[in-house]
């Protein structure tokens, strides 16, 4: 059996919420690899389907800005969350934010732009903000969106003034429609978004090798049921509808009345406007998702000052 480490079987433990030994025995079956050892689990019953989240380690703020046809959703990190209430920090997002609408959604780019009311670029604007505040800050990401005809709309949860907090959502919106009715929708789908928390826009958006790794997954599991043939099948089939339901934005239900699919609220939408109306993209930004922070294990820390001292 190869090395199955403290540090792995820990992190399984978390994402999956198995038992010790499961996950280690789910390790060492897998030569180590977490993905391979959460379908293991998965197979076996032991786990419940993983939704792919990082944990959250991060302070800071998430800032969104739109103008017309295009919107933009950056991410700003600082090792306190006492900095997110910082005025000049929150300037520094708000703009960055708006310079962002311009630009082409790339970060290296957005850091040398020219940062307005100084004669530095952004990330030198960033490194005299670092010295100000005297936290390290961090420009961690950027997405944006445009439409040629329509609009892009935003949705802020955990608000800490406007355009900034701690999960940023953009939607954009193709259409013809009046204004009023697209920017309707769009906040509610932007919420939805927040909400909800898809990966993807429709089924088609779904790589090929995710449908191949969960099919293999749900048809494990159909067969350990003692299922067999045509009866396998329709059981895969159905269960990826309810993996489509909770990770597809078009195939899930509407936060707000709790029964409708998106698909079928644009499409209503689209009706009373007059005009047909396409979700072309969607961003979703959660403040420090994927970011791992050092954590100081207190009663470890206890045991070896204890062991020092004697």
């Amino acid at each position: 059996m190869p090395e199955v480490t403290a540090a792995l079987v820990k992190e399984l433990r978390e994402r999956t919420g198995a038992g010790m030994m499961d996950c280690k025995r789910a390790l060492g079956d897998s030569n180590g690899d977490i993905e391979a050892a959460i379908d293991w689990l998965r197979k076996k019953g032991l786990a419940a389907a993983a939704k792919k989240a990082g944990r959250v380690a991060a302070e800071g703020l998430v800032g969104v800005a739109c103008q017309g046809r295009a919107g933009a959703v950056v991410e700003v990190n600082s090792e306190t969350d006492f900095v997110a209430r910082n005025e000049a920090f929150q300037g520094f997002v708000r703009q960055v934010a708006a310079l962002a609408v311009d630009g082409d959604g790339e970060l290296d780019r957005l850091s040398r732009a020219p940062y307005p009311g100084s004669s530095r670029n952004v990330e030198e604007e960033l490194t005299h903000l670092i010295a100000t505040i005297g936290e390290n800050l961090v420009l961690r990401r950027v997405a944006r969106l445009a439409v040629k005809q329509g609009g892009v709309y935003s949705y802020v949860h955990n608000s800490l003034g406007s355009g900034l907090g701690k999960i940023g959502v953009i939607v954009a919106l193709e259409s013809a429609a009046p204004e009023p009715a697209l920017a309707a929708l769009g906040r509610q789908l932007a919420m939805h978004v927040a909400a909800a928390s898809p990966l993807y826009l429709d089924t088609a958006a779904v790589p090929a090798a995710v449908l191949d790794r969960e099919r293999g997954v749900l048809r494990d599991q159909a067969l350990a049921s003692g299922k067999a043939g045509a009866i396998v099948d329709r059981m895969v089939e159905g269960r990826l509808r309810k993996f489509y339901e909770e990770f597809v934005l078009l195939d899930q239900i509407f936060v707000v009345d709790q029964e409708t699919r998106i698909a079928k609220v644009v499409e209503n939408a689209a009706k009373s406007a007059g005009a047909p109306i396409a979700i072309t993209g969607f961003v979703r930004f959660a403040l420090g998702e994927g970011i791992e922070r050092n954590r100081s294990d207190f009663a470890a820390e206890v045991a070896a000052a204890a062991q020092i001292r004697h």
